[in-house]
């Protein structure tokens, strides 16, 4: 029993270093995987590269668990990157909001970052809007009104509108959506995904105080971006 007790201990810790993957990327990894093994039989080294490639798109998809704060009234980062802008704009208009300015905080996601994106606050979601466009740079400020979109808007628990935009980028071509109009989420959930590098947006209510700036790195799920008003 104690040889059985540092092995399993061994496969714990190898679960907790290796994330598990979104569903997404199951297809991906597996047409890599059926090619490397393919090429390898004739070509060992160029199997050995595409192996590689092989385990990067897998890295890719990674789903890493993630521990949301439980504090009430907050809004969590949806996405892993970096902030890019904090201005006021009128959120997306195909939501039929207004006019009036939110608070947006844009996170721009290299090929490096985890690329699923999470639900910023336990509410209720209003409507799920896509929005075909071009496919700019996502660091541009232009971006979130030219670019291709999916667009969540969700109601707190506490009566706030929070919108959520998924913005493909210059390699990004593909958006998974996972919510519908009327579902109850929690905060810190995986709801979407954007393939190869992209663009999240958060618009908050304006009088939030947001805490992150920009080039400041966010985790999502985990990272308070901002404290919303009293309800």
């Amino acid at each position: 029993m104690s040889s059985e007790k540092p092995v399993s201990h061994f496969l714990e810790l190898a679960r907790g270093m290796v994330p598990p993957m979104h569903p997404a990327g199951r297809p991906f990894v597996a047409g890599a995987a059926i090619a490397t093994l393919l090429v390898r039989l004739r070509f060992k080294r160029l199997g050995v590269v595409l192996g590689l490639v092989t385990a990067w798109v897998a890295w890719f998809f990674r789903e890493p668990k993630r521990v949301t704060p439980t504090r009430q009234n907050i809004a969590v980062a949806p996405a892993d990157g970096t902030v890019s802008h904090v201005v006021d704009a009128v959120p997306p208009a195909e939501l039929g909001l207004g006019s009036q300015p939110m608070t947006r905080v844009s996170v721009f996601l290299s090929v490096f970052d985890v690329h699923v994106q999470r639900v910023p606050a336990d509410g209720e979601v209003v409507q799920v809007s896509y929005h075909p466009g071009k496919f700019l740079s996502a660091d541009l400020d232009k971006a979130s009104e030219e670019n291709e979109r999916n667009t969540v808007w969700l109601r707190t628990v506490n009566g706030h509108d929070l919108v959520v935009v998924q913005i493909a980028g210059l390699v990004a071509r593909r958006i998974v959506c996972e919510v519908a109009e009327g579902e109850k989420v929690a905060a810190g959930q995986t709801y979407g995904l954007i393939r190869f590098g992209s663009r999240v947006d958060l618009y908050v209510p304006r009088g939030s105080r947001v805490l992150v700036e920009a080039g400041q790195r966010t985790i999502g799920g985990e990272t308070v971006l901002a404290e919303l008003p009293e309800a």
